[in-house]
């Protein structure tokens, strides 16, 4: 990210902003729509005494000019936005040609998200709007945007339960590059031709 311009939509509170500083971009925007957690992105990023470009913004509208950006980042949001088409298709149009996109959202088919539908379906407001999406649900999502998709992953194979987690954390990468059906996490980068 060595003097490239990185996006982060649905920024939080900073958290992945900052650890990417460590990287050299050129500039750093962050957008996220709960004022917030902008508020707080912008509290940690000063005590550590770095600059990241803040906006209260919803990914589905991003506050940004055509092909600003050579990298966007956007992680565990699309699973809260009902049509994830309008977001990406921001996002790719922010992005350069040869931009680089990075999605990384909840999977679909695993442990991790039927624990989630289950809280959803007992009152937590959070998961019960929550729309969990396959790889292939994401990618073609991301194709019909006119993104090419250069990797697919999963990440944490392993269940909810410390134990079972510690025997299965390390075949978690080969796993992943083998597949995405079980992965609580899966993680898809792209770019923009």
């Amino acid at each position: 990210m060595d003097g490239l311009a990185v996006l982060d939509v649905g920024c939080g509170d900073g958290t992945l902003g900052l650890a990417m500083l460590q990287y050299g971009p050129r500039r750093l925007a962050g957008c996220d729509p709960d004022a917030r957690m902008v508020a707080r992105a912008h509290a940690q990023a000063g005590r550590e005494g770095c600059h990241i470009d803040l906006a209260v913004a919803r990914s589905q509208v991003l506050p940004y000019a055509d092909e600003t950006f050579d990298v966007v980042t956007c992680v565990t949001v699309l699973t809260f936005i009902a049509d994830p088409e309008v977001a990406l298709r921001e996002m790719a149009r922010v992005l350069r040609p040869g931009g680089r996109l990075v999605i990384g959202d909840l999977g679909k088919w695993s442990c991790w998200a039927a624990r989630r539908r289950i809280r959803g379906w007992f009152g937590a407001t959070l998961w019960r709007a929550a729309r969990f999406r396959s790889a292939n649900e994401l990618a073609a999502t991301i194709n019909s945007v006119g993104l090419t998709i250069h990797a697919i992953r999963g990440a944490i194979f392993f269940p909810p339960w410390a134990p079972l987690a510690r025997l299965m954390a390390p075949l978690d990468l080969s796993f992943g590059r083998a597949m995405t059906i079980g992965a609580a996490f899966v993680a898809i980068q792209a770019t923009r031709p």
